[in-house]
């Protein structure tokens, strides 16, 4: 490899589990900007055409065929001469299903490379899924530069990267897609530098955004030289084209220093984490907004992401008037929404209320629960009637007919009232609310009670009751939170039952794929050079 020289586009996408076709336009439109800014290569996220980890969707046979036709006509586009293209997708040989990375140039998919470390244990149980590849060996590109490719958590495995560099490869690339959570990127950080210090090759390290349900995918992607200075360092929780300008200097691989964006951390990359998540998944479920009923600081907290994800024309109110006597609460409730720029309207259900003791008995009312179930229905049909996402905890019975999204679950009312005031001067990149101040003063000084948020988090980790009572707390009180914690967990349930059939592959709950009826697919045997070679094996072409 005597080149001196090429230009590496990194596309943080974010690709739509399922939806094949829309994914393969997404990485139609990067090849065509990072083309117009003069990149030979464009690197893609893991799994990049399936949008993400598709769990039981892999097992559909007519997923596995149009992820290879959209990979086969991607192939096939790049006789014209532009960039090259490195995508993850699933990708079926002999039988077996392998979570790949392929390498798109000349008109024909020039390498694929295998994920050899699987997750067992986690959300996404990958093992269930693939099978391992072999240990890899470098892709050669264009006779420039020997490309070490790393599939997501094969990175933190110090065996693959080491086989890359004994083999020959001159850089590490990998292609991620792998979900936020509190202190990640110091961990991918940390992995990535341990890496580096043990090859003694740049890394670059490619993370996958976007909102998938429970995971967001945070972004953030980076690059550090040989000498584990950083480079580059993308935004976390947007989509972003990056083009990296390497040169061969002294027989190592440089690039001089890029971007470095900055990334929010601690409660900052929690509320720009939710507010992500809430806006894709508006956009993929396609409903008209959102609504919400206002009453407590944690509907405040959802009314100002909802209002940042989407924005104040999108986003409705409702103030649930349960009696007279609400008047100041209504006040304060509608100054807040008209802070935010959304309606607010007072519904009554005083008579909803009456209607119901009368039905069931002032004994049974007084608990309550028919009340709280009432209004959980009042809003269900409010938000039916208008196809919009209710920002609720999700209950058996509205699930089945709204989308219901709670972006305030993971957060502790201490936490609530912490993120909170952090809004009150702060808002993250790309928010589509207003700047200062919202929460009214009064509504923050009414402090959490620490205590209950360290029971229910003591109950949540699974500690014994008899343990968390040793630690000073009243019995009493933790029965309590420990019913109500049962409560919230059955009230994201489903309705019970039976099951007395095998059922097909267990699918995502929302998924953008859909067979078009095609017959099967016979792959292009022609149109592929060299398939999972491994570190004794690692020339291609």
């Amino acid at each position: 490899m005597t080149a001196s020289s090429f230009r590496l586009a990194l596309a943080q996408a974010n690709p739509t589990l399922g939806d094949v076709a829309g994914n393969a336009d997404l990485v139609r439109a990067a090849r065509r900007e990072a083309a117009r800014a003069g990149a030979d290569l464009v690197l893609f996220p893991e799994l990049m055409l399936a949008g993400g980890q598709p769990a039981g969707l892999t097992l559909v046979p007519a997923f596995q065929d149009a992820c290879r036709r959209s990979c086969e006509a991607l192939a096939r586009e790049t006789a014209d001469g532009g960039p090259a293209v490195l995508l993850g997708l699933p990708w079926v040989e002999d039988g077996r299903i392998y979570n790949a990375l392929a390498l798109l140039d000349g008109g024909v998919i020039q390498a694929v490379r295998f994920k050899v470390r699987l997750d067992v244990d986690g959300a996404d149980d990958e093992a269930r899924v693939f099978s391992p590849g072999p240990l890899p060996g470098p892709v050669p590109f264009r006779g420039r530069v020997r490309l070490g490719l790393v599939i997501g958590g094969d990175i933190a495995d110090e065996e693959v990267a080491e086989c890359l560099a004994e083999t020959g490869a001159e850089m590490l690339l990998v292609a991620d897609a792998s979900a936020y959570r509190r202190g990640s990127g110091d961990v991918r950080m940390n992995v990535a530098v341990a890496r580096v210090v043990e090859t003694g090759l740049p890394l670059v390290w490619l993370n996958a955004v976007g909102g998938q349900d429970e995971q967001i995918l945070d972004g953030a992607s980076f690059a550090l030289g040989h000498e584990r200075n950083l480079t580059l360092q993308l935004p976390a929780f947007a989509e972003a084209l990056a083009v990296m300008p390497w040169s061969r200097e002294r027989g190592a691989w440089r690039c001089e220093t890029r971007e470095i964006a900055p990334v929010p951390t601690a409660d900052a990359a929690d509320y720009a984490a939710c507010v992500l998540g809430l806006r894709d998944h508006v956009r993929r479920t396609g409903t008209a907004g959102i609504l919400l009923a206002l009453g407590g600081l944690d509907s405040a907290l959802a009314a100002m992401m909802a209002v940042d994800a989407v924005g104040p024309e999108r986003v409705c109110a409702i103030m649930l008037a349960s009696s007279g006597g609400e008047e100041r609460e209504q006040a304060e409730s509608q100054a807040f929404a008209q802070t935010l720029g959304i309606p607010c309207r007072v519904v009554p259900i005083a008579p909803l209320g009456a209607l119901l003791a009368e039905t069931l008995g002032e004994g049974i009312y007084a608990t309550g629960a028919a009340l709280a179930a009432a209004r959980g229905a009042l809003l269900t049909a409010l938000a039916a009637q208008e196809s919009r996402t209710l920002l609720s905890e999700a209950t058996a019975a509205s699930a089945p007919l709204v989308d219901v999204f709670d972006p305030v679950r993971p957060f502790s009312e201490t936490e609530i009232a912490r993120l909170c005031e952090l809004r009150q001067g702060w808002k993250p990149a790309g928010a589509l609310g207003r700047d200062g101040a919202i929460v009214p003063a009064a509504w923050l000084a009414q402090r959490p009670d620490p205590q209950r948020d360290e029971i229910l988090s003591a109950l949540g980790l699974g500690r014994r009751v008899a343990e968390i009572v040793a630690d000073g707390h009243a019995r009493q009180t933790v029965m309590a939170l420990q019913e109500e914690l049962r409560h919230r967990r059955r009230a994201r349930l489903g309705p019970a039952g039976v099951r007395l059939t095998d059922e097909g592959p267990r699918q995502p709950p929302r998924h953008g794929f859909v067979d078009s009826g095609e017959p099967v697919h016979e792959p292009d045997a022609a149109l592929v050079r060299g398939v999972g070679r491994n570190g004794g094996e690692s020339i291609d072409f």
